[in-house]
């Protein structure tokens, strides 16, 4: 796990928190890293008697347009209010402080079910629920009046022609990581399922925001009961487009009893969903066009270019790895665990893989 002090310059961030926040000399400052991100690096700060979460982008290189913290910010403030999401404290783009841009967020109170479901929600109604959950706020990420909150089309996004420019921005970026990772181990099929994508982009459904990285360990469920969501976290992706290609992204993150073996570690992908009384993949598809009017066509797309972005996205933390920029324990399972998921990207867009 990365050490807090690589991260952050304490007296650095004090001086910010002293101007932006108030308190005086002598407000104790604490930090502490919180492991559980694999994007963006996240670390809670207590300031006084204020508890925050501070997000920056990782150390290291990165392809240009990812880890944007205050595209994150700007979003949050835009649909509190429509969406829950935790509140924007301090935004800093002033490089001279930790080196890069940062954003200082209210810490809610709650959980985020990463490898394992808390104790108080392990009934038949609260695992249903959980899942209703998941897909009822993601409706209502795709219900926000973007205009209307200071999302505007030409200026925060260019809905028009999306899914296109996902498959290419995609490709770009894993022909950047590929002739250096690939130098130990081949990614199989993966460039073929990338013509297999830009051959069949769909007519997009329509355009509302998109979240970009919606899925279950992306929200926080409040303490108690029944299980309602708190927090929409991680919106660095988000952007107008389709909204089907945020179901499709939550789905491939979403296992049903009977699956393969997942091609990561259960820290990386979480397998408790497989218990009965979850709601199936095909059951959450059904709610979320109850809930919106769309209906969930060219599914076999919509998950493939799911799981070509998720190759995307961990050969470029394998690269992080490799070159010595990142130190997460489960990083080097990414070694033999992308190839796995290309296969499945590729088992996917032929079909191999329902819905």
């Amino acid at each position: 796990m990365t050490d807090s002090s690589a991260l952050v310059d304490e007296a650095a961030l004090a001086a910010f928190c002293r101007e932006q926040l108030g308190g005086g000399a002598d407000t104790d400052l604490t930090v502490e890293h919180h492991g559980d991100g694999l994007s963006n690096e996240t670390l809670f700060l207590e300031w006084g008697d204020r508890d925050l979460v501070l997000r920056r982008p990782p150390a290291g290189a990165h392809a240009e347009g990812a880890h944007d913290v205050l595209r994150e910010a700007r979003v949050m403030d835009a649909v509190g209010g429509e969406v829950p999401v935790p509140e924007v404290v301090a935004t800093c783009d002033d490089e001279s402080v930790l080196g890069c841009d940062f954003v200082l967020l209210e810490r809610l109170d709650g959980d985020v079910l990463r490898t394992s479901e808390p104790e108080r929600f392990a009934t038949a109604d609260h695992r249903r629920t959980v899942g209703e959950e998941l897909v009822d706020t993601l409706a209502e990420v795709h219900a926000v009046d973007h205009e209307a909150v200071g999302l505007a089309e030409g200026e925060f996004g260019y809905p028009e022609g999306y899914l296109e420019r996902q498959v290419e921005t995609f490709t770009e970026q894993l022909e950047w990581f590929l002739p250096t990772t690939e130098q130990d181990r081949e990614v199989p099929h993966i460039r073929e399922v990338g013509e297999w994508l830009a051959d069949n982009v769909p007519d997009e459904a329509d355009h509302t925001l998109v979240h970009g990285d919606y899925k279950l360990d992306n929200v926080m469920f409040a303490p108690g009961t029944p299980p309602e969501i708190t927090g929409v976290l991680d919106w660095e992706l988000a952007t107008l487009g389709d909204p089907l290609a945020d179901l499709g992204w939550m789905l491939v993150f979403w296992r049903d009893a009977g699956d393969a073996e997942p091609a990561l570690p259960e820290g990386l992908v979480p397998t408790f969903m497989e218990q009965e009384d979850y709601p199936t993949r095909r059951e959450l598809v059904a709610r979320y066009e109850e809930r919106t009017g769309r209906e969930f066509t060219n599914e076999r797309f919509y998950r493939g270019l799911a799981a070509y972005k998720i190759v995307t996205t961990t050969e470029a933390m394998y690269f992080r790895y490799r070159a010595g920029d990142a130190d997460d324990p489960l990083y080097p399972a990414l070694e033999a665990g992308v190839p796995k998921l290309a296969t499945r990207a590729k088992r996917i867009i032929e079909g191999e893989e329902p819905l």
